[in-house]
């Protein structure tokens, strides 16, 4: 299904960085043994990349096009990165602007990250994160209310990752129709003066981050995660149910072999200026509460939140990288003066 428009806005400053696991001079190696403007290995810097990716000198597997990736967009930011444990990047983000029917400037940030056990776990997240924000820049700016909005989005998210189970071959869906089926998590949040709205899916996060670091920093989500459950029901504290090895196994997600959809949104009123940070589990493992989260971001994050964005990404690698990282950073404005309090 063809993607819906999106307003110019929601692509613009889209960049690849160099991946930090690749040596900063093997794009500048001499090809041997290829014909002109062959593209060379990474690894060995002599060897051919074949069709496939890998070298066909040392039989490296090259950088993909995901393993790292950034995107700057008016006043917010997103980055994507592999991490150093897994293969590929399962995470995908999608961020955009676009303005209301008054003219109010409002930013929206989706993040999804892809259900490892699931079958093209990359692709959910990719078909999700683009279904959420194309719904989000589409629906915005003829008046839905931006909690609507969300939970609208959500529900798309959830169309486009079905779709995928629909595509596999005749013989997979055949012998299991929905088993395994394409999956992936899903956080979200719009900000426009005076409105911060999140929605979610999963054990995806968002985190209210103060500009003035004396204020108090707030989770904005609650997990859809066996520990998130066994904390509810009073049965472990939230320390001893994280610890557990069966604490990530979530309880929601999008796709064709979820349990009924149930998409999460909450609207908050900040009376100050901060920073909302969107983010997979890849980084909030490394920073898990929001005192943990205001720590490590940037003070100055609200105004260069790319930059930001690549220390959280740095701050998970440096922690050891165990999974896919993705980190986007929304800028709340200042409350107009006279606005009214929720």
């Amino acid at each position: 299904m063809p993607a819906p428009q999106q307003p110019a806005q929601a692509d613009d400053y889209t960049l690849q960085a160099p991946d930090p696991r690749v040596a900063a001079d093997a794009a500048e190696a001499p090809a041997q043994g290829g014909s002109p403007g062959s593209a060379v290995c990474v690894a060995c810097r002599a060897g051919r990349v074949d069709d496939d990716g890998y070298c066909e000198n040392c039989g490296h597997a090259q950088p993909r096009e995901r393993d790292h990736m950034e995107q700057e967009c008016g006043p917010l930011a997103a980055v994507s990165d592999r991490g150093l444990r897994h293969h590929r990047n399962e995470d995908a983000f999608a961020v955009g602007t676009t303005t209301l029917p008054d003219g109010a400037p409002v930013s929206v940030a989706v993040v999804c990250d892809g259900v490892s056990s699931a079958t093209r776990p990359d692709e959910a997240s990719l078909a999700a994160s683009r279904a959420a924000n194309a719904s989000l820049l589409d629906a915005l700016p003829r008046g839905t209310h931006p909690q609507q909005a969300m939970h609208e989005a959500i529900l798309a998210a959830s169309e486009a990752v079905n779709a995928l189970a629909d595509e596999q071959p005749a013989e997979a869906r055949e012998h299991a129709p929905q088993q395994n089926a394409p999956a992936c998590t899903i956080v979200g949040a719009v900000v426009t003066a005076g409105l911060l709205v999140v929605g979610w899916v999963g054990d995806s996060r968002a985190y209210w981050i103060p500009v003035d670091r004396s204020a108090p920093p707030a989770r904005l989500t609650e997990d859809d995660s066996w520990a998130a459950q066994m904390v509810a029901a009073g049965l472990m504290g939230e320390a001893e149910a994280y610890a557990d090895h069966r604490a990530h196994a979530i309880t929601g997600w999008l796709g064709a072999d979820a349990y009924e959809l149930e998409p999460h949104t909450a609207a908050f009123k900040p009376d100050r200026p901060g920073v909302v940070v969107v983010c997979t589990d890849g980084l909030w493992n490394y920073a898990e509460s929001a005192d943990e989260m205001a720590e490590a971001v940037p003070v100055d994050a609200a105004a260069r939140p790319l930059h930001a964005a690549r220390v959280l990404v740095g701050h998970a690698l440096d922690g050891g990288g165990h999974d896919n990282v993705t980190v986007a950073l929304v800028p709340f404005p200042a409350v107009p003066q006279g606005a009214g309090s929720a």
